[in-house]
């Protein structure tokens, strides 16, 4: 059996291995590579039990993306990024209080992301007291007991931030919502500020929604799947065994990225013999290898072809939208040369596109974080919704818009109240449930929260599960902020670069992972969460818990909010008892959620109403969707300079890092890398291998530095660069966002390559 010890020495980049990049995604090294992590973490009895769980009707949700399940589940119903999710949490390995004896705070935050991640569960609450360099043990009494006389002395509840992470469940994420409002403020960060949000800001305005219109089956009764910004071989593996199966059922697939990605090129499904002993399944017909932020001239060029030639459904656009007008009009001055320069592609491949779109009467377009992370971000999720009402592909089966959410319950936490700047509907029956007036004003997002850190204005910073200071963006900023709070507290399962970048003082708080059993005062709980598609089921650990001390996320926000409001009216305790009083309390708040306790122990769950799709019925002001006009803006990078995104590798999720070794990709032991087209390397006078500097540029004059990484020369788009985050997020400026959303412009960066 292979040892499940954790590594005791860090790791750098010296034994860096680079080879050519796969062509098929998945196959038997993705059964491999995923057996191997877990056999190593949890032991070959133990993977067994675990993984035949994973995503299962009575089972637990896969800490990992929010990909879809269907009624029908294979006995192996997680990919090889899942098994490595479950994995990291179902561990044997183990942090004491030795632990932290031995190692004082200064030296882990000088060990990689990696490393921290690899040695276990936390087991117990631990505090650095203001001064000292080590964490130490504390009682949960003693703990809360801080966190409440903390909160409690500031001058103005706007003083605290809570953070919430995309794991947390519907039950804990309604009652953080819950507290933090009792509390009396709406600073409710969250990932979604960072990912998606673009998404739920363009869907919100066009149609009413924010949220995609599609549920799995209609990816089976498409005729063409556009795939764009988003890497699902890496970010979303599940997702390939549903676009091959459009395949089968005739679908065309186009996919659009400045990358050629593995999974997009061929799909070896290990659950079919063709995967196994066979050359897998080609997926996408057309590969267009856009510039980085070009997807909105694209879109725009083939929204103005597609009026030029009438072929628009315009009896949908008449009795269903508003503002075709305006759009016409504007369509009719799209420069062709700024479209070419923008896209980086032919006009014979826009036509080639524009050939895919008008032989399909049912459109499904898929985006991720390579769309909703530049600074025209809305405006280009606008123009996507502007193609598929042209065609009328909205409330249409086998039609619709499909952004994937890269975590497992980020869709669920807002649909909660996990939100910033929440509406008065919500707020008012929020208040009529629980008999207090909530806070109406809104709150910081993410940036703002770090902003407000940073000026002093917030002083006690709670995040509820993630990876805060490696999830945001210019890093030196970010961790500055956080040492200059008076207590910042991490609700957490495994120790990351958060827990070694702190307030004066600091707290971890050990919890109850989904892999585990939640046994309360009235017995065995279960929770809920809500996949990218709207659909809500519930999750059932099954695993003895790593520790006696460890509290369910449930479980500490209830204490936390007696500790910290007192003897209120709102009935706590018997939340922490019994969740299913919170999920009654959830369906006389929440729309959609009405006999929540009866519909969710059904087999598979529910789905959630959504009008556009259900009833092309749109709740936006005019009542109609809305056809709208973005302007374009071709992003000019300066010469000598090229235009970064940061992506993830294949041994990563989020920030966790499970491996040093991005298989798809070509990269081994190692992620201090950044891909370059061979051609811009001969302009830049670089060679492939050369060790560089990455130097962003940005107009408030400041140096942000990457330093470290090896050119590999790769057949990216010409002018554009990826690297590794969170490695590169110290380039992106705090004040660099998108229009509108405010999030966080990772996906195009401006930077110079410096020699070292």
């Amino acid at each position: 059996m292979m040892s499940r010890k954790p590594p005791t020495d860090d790791v750098d980049d010296s034994g860096l291995v680079v080879s050519p990049p796969k062509d098929s995604a998945a196959g038997i090294p993705g059964v491999t590579a995923a057996l191997k992590q877990s056999w190593d973490q949890m032991g070959a009895k133990r993977t067994a039990l675990t993984l035949l769980k994973v995503n299962q009707k009575k089972g637990f949700d896969c800490p990992g993306c929010a990909w879809p399940e269907g009624d029908k589940r294979h006995v192996a119903e997680f990919c090889e990024n899942g098994a490595k999710a479950v994995a990291e949490e179902a561990t044997t390995r183990r942090i004491t209080r030795a632990f932290f004896e031995e190692h004082p705070v200064s030296e882990l935050a000088g060990r990689s992301d990696y490393w921290l991640g690899q040695q276990g569960r936390l087991t117990e609450p631990m505090l650095k007291r203001e001064g000292s360099d080590h964490y130490e043990p504390v009682t949960w009494g003693e703990a809360f007991e801080l966190l409440g006389t903390e909160l409690k002395s500031l001058a103005t509840p706007d003083e605290a931030a809570f953070y919430t992470s995309g794991r947390t469940s519907n039950e804990a994420a309604f009652a953080y919502q819950l507290f933090v409002r009792a509390f009396g403020t709406n600073n409710l960060p969250d990932c979604s500020n960072m990912c998606h949000e673009s998404s739920g800001s363009a869907l919100t305005e066009t149609l009413g929604v924010g949220k995609g219109s599609v549920l799995l089956e209609d990816l089976y009764q498409a005729d063409l799947i556009l795939v764009v910004g988003q890497n699902p071989g890496t970010n979303h593996p599940r997702m390939l065994s549903a676009l091959e199966k459009a395949k089968h059922e005739g679908a065309r697939i186009v996919a659009v990225n400045p990358l050629p990605e593995a999974g997009l090129m061929r799909f070896k499904n290990p659950q079919r013999p063709s995967g196994v002993v066979g050359t897998g399944t080609p997926l996408a017909d057309l590969f267009l290898q856009i510039r980085v932020n070009g997807d909105l001239a694209l879109f725009q060029a083939l929204n103005r072809l597609l009026v030029e030639k009438d072929a628009i459904d315009r009896a949908f656009i008449e009795e269903h939208t508003a503002g075709f007008e305006a759009l016409d009009q504007h369509l009719r001055s799209l420069d062709w040369e700024e479209v070419l320069e923008a896209t980086g592609l032919t006009r014979g491949q826009i036509d080639e596109a524009l050939d895919e779109v008008q032989r399909a009467d049912k459109i499904i377009v898929c985006w991720a974080m390579g769309l909703t992370q530049h600074k025209n971000s809305v405006p280009t999720i606008r123009e996507i919704v502007n193609l598929l009402l042209l065609r009328g592909c909205i409330g249409r089966p086998g039609a619709g818009v499909c952004p994937v959410r890269g975590h497992s319950n980020v869709q669920g936490d807002r649909t909660m109240g996990i939100y910033e700047k929440p509406g008065k509907a919500f707020l008012d029956a929020l208040g009529e449930e629980f008999g207090f007036e909530p806070p109406r004003e809104h709150g910081f997002d993410t940036v703002q929260t770090i902003q407000a850190m940073r000026d002093r204005k917030v002083k006690v910073f709670l995040g509820m599960g993630g990876n805060f200071v490696r999830a945001t963006p210019d890093s030196a900023v970010t961790e500055a902020a956080m040492r200059s709070c008076r207590l910042t507290a991490q609700v957490s399962t495994k120790l990351n670069r958060s827990h070694t970048v702190t307030g004066e003082q600091a707290l971890i708080l050990p919890t109850l992972g989904r892999t585990e059993r939640d046994v309360q005062d009235e017995g065995p709980q279960f929770v809920s969460v809500e996949d990218s598609m709207g659909l809500v089921h519930a999750s059932r650990g099954r695993l003895e818990p790593a520790s006696t001390h460890l509290l369910s996320e449930v479980a500490i926000v209830c204490r936390l909010a007696r500790a910290a409001l007192g003897d209120d009216a709102i009935d706590w305790a018997a939340m922490e008892r019994d969740y299913d009083i919170i999920r009654d309390h959830i369906s006389r708040v929440v729309p959609g959620f009405a006999d929540f306790n009866a519909r969710v122990r059904r087999s598979g769950g529910f789905t959630l109403p959504h009008a556009p799709r259900d009833e092309r019925r749109f709740p936006t002001a005019s009542g109609k969707a809305h056809l709208t006009v973005n302007e374009l803006r071709v992003l000019r990078v300066p010469e000598g300079r090229l235009l970064l995104q940061t992506v993830r590798s294949h041994d990563q999720f989020n920030t966790t890092i499970y491996g040093l070794d991005d298989r798809y990709r070509g990269i081994h032991q190692g992620r201090h890398v950044v891909f370059v087209h061979p051609d811009d390397l001969a302009s830049l006078g670089l060679a492939d291998g050369a060790m560089v500097d990455l130097v962003s540029e940005w107009h408030d004059g400041v140096q942000r530095r990457a330093p470290g990484f090896r050119v590999v020369a790769y057949q990216t788009a010409r002018g554009c660069a990826a690297a590794y985050f969170p490695e590169t997020n110290v380039l992106v400026p705090l004040d660099s966002t998108a229009d509108v959303s405010n999030t966080p412009t990772s996906k195009s960066i401006v930077v110079r390559l410096e020699p070292v």
